[in-house]
């Protein structure tokens, strides 16, 4: 019986990587999102992350065409940068409402489902900056350590109906999420944001190929048990192992070093 693998922000990037290649592994992939096409063997459904009625009505549609879902990776988000001071608290909201918000609102719509066929796995797409955060781009920062924790948290509260739950952590990818990322610069900051963003978007544009992170989720998927959380790549799974050892004071000066 073929497995139901429902991926958020399918349309592009890692999203689209990690569909074609659930599709191609033997899963019957919906991908969730406002703009894909549903190709190479990928069904799309339009939903927007901040409509929870699209969201809802998605996941819906899905159940009564499938009996289930097996897999949810909540993958959709955007990236905004600027100094805190400086971002209208309307875009912090309308930021959170994708990133954070719209992963709650799948797992609402999902659990119950899951629950009722006797479990599943959730995978929620996380970041490195969530436990290295980076100047001026503390917004996002801020969304991805909140989606580390929850995702603790729900590991725990849904185990006893057999439902799985884990965040990977990629390092830099090389996405449209770059050249998408909403940026506010401000002069009093003396060019620091411009250069901090450079160097982040530097970084990223010679970062790893979205299908590497779509081959770290099908790994993760077909994990008999897993942990809370998981980085991909050698170079970003020895900078998580540097920050358990080093001091915390010591580890933040060196990236404020770096992205300025």
């Amino acid at each position: 019986m073929r497995r139901v693998a429902v991926i958020t922000g399918g349309s592009s990037g890692i999203g689209l990587a990690a569909a074609t290649l659930f599709a191609r592994s033997g899963y019957t992939v919906y991908e969730l999102s406002r703009s894909g096409k549903g190709e190479g063997g990928v069904h799309h459904l339009y939903a927007d992350m901040r409509d929870g009625e699209s969201v809802k009505a998605a996941f819906d549609q899905i159940v009564e065409a499938e009996g289930g879902i097996d897999l949810l990776i909540n993958n959709a988000g955007f990236g905004i940068t600027g100094a805190v001071e400086l971002t209208d608290i309307d875009d912090v909201r309308r930021m959170f409402d994708v990133d954070f918000y719209g992963v709650i609102r799948c797992i609402q719509c999902c659990v119950p489902h899951m629950r009722s066929s006797g479990g599943g796995r959730i995978i929620n797409i996380s970041s490195l900056a969530a436990i290295m955060p980076i100047p001026f781009q503390s917004i996002y920062s801020c969304a991805k350590s909140a989606i580390n924790a929850l995702t603790f948290t729900l590991a725990n509260e849904l185990r006893p109906f057999g439902i799985s739950v884990c965040a990977l952590m990629p390092g830099d990818v090389r996405t449209g999420f770059t050249s998408a990322r909403e940026k506010f610069g401000g002069e009093i900051y003396g060019g620091a944001i411009e250069r901090s963003v450079a160097a982040m978007e530097r970084e990223e544009q010679n970062g790893m190929e979205p299908s590497c992170i779509a081959r770290c989720l099908l790994k993760i998927a077909k994990k008999k048990n897993v942990g809370p959380l998981y980085t991909a790549g050698a170079k970003y799974k020895l900078f998580v192992f540097l920050l358990r050892l080093l001091p915390n004071r010591f580890v933040n000066r060196v990236l404020g070093k770096w992205y300025s």
